[in-house]
């Protein structure tokens, strides 16, 4: 049977552009002599749809979409897509619930239906509050021009992680097995099609269960994931292969749109497959997986360009560089905003960034406005002095940035990462102003450890016309970083030492370790513990305001985490 997998990267909602892909990739396969095509878990639709699902006529929509899919598409194949369906059969009743389900369509007609067994209700994924599962397995008999028939048993996504690849398998100790259901049911290769988020390391998981499953059942197991970004969520594509001995026979590239052709059995044996997922160090998957978030949540929400302050600090230059490899330098506007405290170097730093960028730069000077608002804050006796100075100065740039936003019609990106935002080391109507936080999820380590890759791999940064020693300047990475919001300020002095904090934000959010545990763990003083757990829940109230943020690590803030504003726990008063 020659099998193709289909990674595809659907707008939500968008049933006419998705079904559109879904039968070019139906073309596709039937020219490179594919008998079956799977596509994507929702693909139809999109993942993830979210109360899209509960609006009167979207599944309606979405049934009729996939009936004139399935029926003008699977000429001459077996075809697989994913589409949420009513339990009752009727579009316009929704008394019963809704499936994600997988339809089977050949030749014109429907051959079968699956529907997702377990469905994930945790970090950002809310599939009880949405759908109902599926309670039977379903293996269809798919004809190949190669050979006998053979049994394909369906799955989709969390049927196979069953909550393994990210920490919750505990949930479904007491369900049945969906996988163990299919090999009863006679299966012999296994597909799963996916919309399953990019998470640093998570794909690495992903193709263990997937080995695990084929040595355990001795089948094929095959798995295709959506690709692109959603909202904050990334999807990496990545899909494989592999066969009954655990050996990967075939693996698409990921973070692109891509159709995997596979013979199964493999055509003279299984032979050696680069698989891009395993080989790429974790700095090029953090950076393409950031680099096709900005392009996609632009493009889908109809951001043609971006407008980024540039600071001369390693975050804003980071930024931009992943900005610029998303939309193209010429679409990325970096804005210097000189104040009172800036220094000469952070100012020509910002300047040659862009210049190696070849990306439009201004310089907006603050000082004029500052002296201005100050001088009325004085009039009328308000506070001008410390703190208030240095956020004042954070509300004038962001000012002048959603000035040029309103302006222009570019999408500001914020430049700030996961540990100021973790602490609230970060300006509310200042520096948090914008549609995007690309580097919201990403800690000040990593923000060093991916700019230094950026300098080390120019060419593969999709830039062109980058020097040889990359576009970030050498000062960027080496001085101090500071917001420059007083003489001499330094981030360290007031948050201690990033290494540290990193280690504490990771503990706490992340992992979600009591203050107890990671001062035994770590040998950290307890106050600076004590301090840094406080200000991560005192700054909830900022991170409900903040832009949307890109998600890479298992927790990032936002969608997946949900602690409330107005609380008292306070563990950190235990030690």
């Amino acid at each position: 049977m020659r099998l193709a997998l289909a990674q595809l990267n659907p707008v939500v909602g968008d049933l006419e552009g998705n079904a559109r892909l879904i039968a070019d990739a139906a073309n596709e396969a039937r020219e490179a002599g594919a008998d079956l095509l799977v596509c994507p878990e929702l693909g139809l639709c999109g993942y993830p749809p979210r109360d899209l699902l509960l609006q009167e006529g979207f599944v309606r929509d979405c049934a009729a979409a996939a009936r004139q899919l399935g029926e003008q598409a699977s000429r001459g194949l077996t075809l697989i897509f994913g589409v949420p369906l009513p339990v009752s059969g009727d579009g316009n009743d929704l008394s019963r619930g809704v499936y994600n389900a997988l339809l089977v369509y050949r030749d014109g007609a429907m051959v079968d239906y699956y529907d997702k067994r377990l469905l994930p209700t945790y970090d950002v994924f809310d599939e009880d509050r949405y759908f109902v599962p599926g309670d039977r397995a379903v293996v269809i008999d798919v004809p190949s021009r190669r050979g006998p028939v053979v049994r394909i048993g369906l799955s989709i996504c969390e049927d196979l992680w069953k909550g393994e690849d990210a920490g919750f398998a505990h949930r479904y100790i007491n369900d049945a097995d969906p996988v163990v259901a299919l090999i009863e049911a006679g299966a012999k290769v296994i597909v799963n099609p996916s919309a399953s988020p990019f998470v640093l390391g998570k794909g690495r998981r992903h193709r263990e269960i997937l080995r695990r499953h084929a040595i355990r059942h001795g089948v094929y197991v095959a798995g295709v994931n959506q690709v692109g970004g959603n909202d904050e969520l990334i999807f990496d594509g990545h899909g494989a292969v592999f066969d009954p001995s655990g050996t990967l026979v075939a693996a698409a590239p990921g973070f692109v749109e891509h159709l995997l052709v596979a013979d199964i059995p493999p055509t003279g044996g299984p032979g050696t497959v680069t698989d891009s997922l395993l080989s790429a160090a974790d700095e090029e998957l953090l950076y393409r997986a950031l680099v096709l978030g900005v392009r996609d949540y632009c493009r889908k929400t109809g951001f043609g360009s971006a407008a980024i302050g540039l600071s001369g600090g390693i975050d804003s230059a980071l930024t931009a560089v992943i900005a610029a490899a998303a939309l193209g330098p010429s679409n990325v506007t970096g804005i210097s905003m000189p104040g009172p405290y800036s220094s000469e170097g952070s100012k020509t730093d910002a300047a040659e960034l862009a210049a190696n960028l070849a990306m439009p730069y201004r310089t907006i000077p603050i000082g004029p406005g500052f002296d201005a608002v100050a001088t009325t804050l004085r009039a009328g006796d308000g506070p001008v002095a410390g703190v208030t100075e240095e956020n004042l100065q954070s509300r004038l740039r962001g000012t002048v940035l959603m000035a040029f936003s309103n302006a222009t019609g570019a999408i500001v990106l914020t430049t700030g990462n996961k540990s100021e935002l973790a602490v609230g080391y970060c300006t509310l109507y200042g520096d948090m102003n914008g549609g995007l936080a690309v580097l919201s999820d990403v800690t000040k380590q990593w923000v060093y450890r991916l700019s230094k890759w950026v300098n080390a791999h120019p060419g593969e940064l999709g830039i062109p016309g980058l020097p040889s020693l990359g576009p970030i300047p050498s000062g960027t990475i080496t001085k101090p970083p500071s917001a420059e919001l007083r003489p001499d300020q330094t981030d360290e002095a007031t948050l201690g030492p990033y290494a540290q904090l990193d280690e504490i934000i990771e503990r706490a959010v992340e992992k979600r370790q009591s203050p107890e545990r990671i001062a035994r763990e770590t040998g950290f003083d307890p106050a600076v513990i004590k301090r840094t757990i406080r200000l991560i829940d005192l700054s909830e109230y900022k991170r409900k305001q903040a832009a949307v943020g890109l998600k890479v690590t298992g927790v990032a803030f936002g969608s997946g985490r949900r602690y409330p504003i107005a609380q008292r726990y306070r563990p950190e008063q235990r030690l």
